[in-house]
């Protein structure tokens, strides 16, 4: 529930007490007010130039639906698709692209949104396989997404099939953090076969703990540690909990952001050490383009800005 209600308003002319959000769009000017508060207020704003069949779409949907989301630059279009024969409103950060087939809009906070589906094929037309990755791993987590109906689209040739079809071969639902995404993928791309959130035994059968990933076949257990694990509290409850998992024959290992993206050599070496395994620095050359294709890569970044500053300051129609 949005914790400042406002009034998005339509006008021409500069209004006192309220907030510019584009051309002729305008909505109340409140102090301190909450990022997503503002987010889902400038969207219903949006609603006053957008014709009735108008839906919210690619990560702009995914935001309002609370899926974890690809590592976003600040400023960031707001995606929406309208009917065929509908017009389409030109508005400075509005990005519209076509409804293929009939309007499935689904309402959440007291806004249209696309289909998971077509949310996803949308995201997966600007952004990365990695990146699409994070979407629908949440996406599966939240319960929202239909596998049945992303097969059917999957078999489709639209735009965006090629990258969202191999995010789809990645993707787990039983995924709680980007983070988490990331490492389970580079393992997969290892060809290392894990037990994502598996449950940890003692050899008495008691329950000792559950890990992010469990090497299958080993006492092995591969953890995201994200800016939590730096809490003292956090830290804490996390020294006590490799104490148990010690004493129980685990074997920990924690990788940071960095250790995934910038030392993956590393990460192989130890994985490859626990297998038992030897080195193959050709393994990671598929995570290498995972990588810099992503908006955690250079290349993805300036593939995405690119594209992004093409539409600049007005509307760009995306065919189907």
């Amino acid at each position: 529930m949005d914790s400042t209600p406002s009034t998005p308003v339509r006008g021409h002319l500069r209004l006192v007490g309220k907030r510019r959000i584009s051309h002729g769009l305008y909505d109340d000017l409140v102090e301190d007010q909450h990022d997503d508060a503002q987010f889902v207020s400038d969207l219903k704003a949006y609603l006053l130039v957008l014709p009735e069949s108008a839906v919210f779409t690619s990560v702009t949907a995914a935001r309002v639906l609370g899926w974890r989301l690809p590592q976003l630059p600040d400023h960031v279009p707001v995606f929406a698709a309208v009917h065929q024969k509908d017009r389409r409103p030109r508005r400075a950060g509005l990005v519209c692209s076509r409804l293929v087939g009939p309007r499935e809009a689904q309402d959440r906070r007291q806004l249209p949104l696309d289909t998971p589906t077509e949310i996803l094929l949308r995201a997966a037309r600007d952004f990365g396989v990695l990146d699409v990755v994070i979407m629908i791993d949440s996406a599966l987590q939240l319960g929202h997404l239909d596998p049945e109906a992303m097969e059917q689209l999957l078999r489709s040739g639209r735009p965006g099939v090629r990258v969202l079809r191999a995010a789809w071969r990645l993707s787990h639902r039983q995924t709680e953090s980007a983070g988490e995404t990331v490492l389970r993928v580079l393992h997969r791309v290892l060809g290392v076969l894990v037990e994502p959130q598996a449950v940890l035994h003692d050899d008495e059968g008691r329950v000792v703990g559950r890990a992010d990933l469990r090497l299958t076949g080993t006492r092995r257990v591969h953890e995201y540690d994200g800016g939590v694990h730096r809490d003292k509290a956090q830290h804490r409850a996390d020294l006590r909990r490799e104490r148990g998992l010690r004493e129980a024959a685990y074997e920990r290992g924690g990788y940071t952001l960095d250790d995934l993206l910038n030392h993956p050599v590393v990460v192989m070496h130890e994985i490859d050490r626990a297998l038992d395994r030897p080195h193959d620095v050709r393994r990671l050359d598929t995570w290498r383009r995972l990588v810099e294709d992503s908006m955690y890569g250079a290349t993805g970044r300036a593939r995405v800005r690119d594209r992004w500053r093409r539409w600049g300051d007005f509307v760009v129609l995306r065919v189907g």
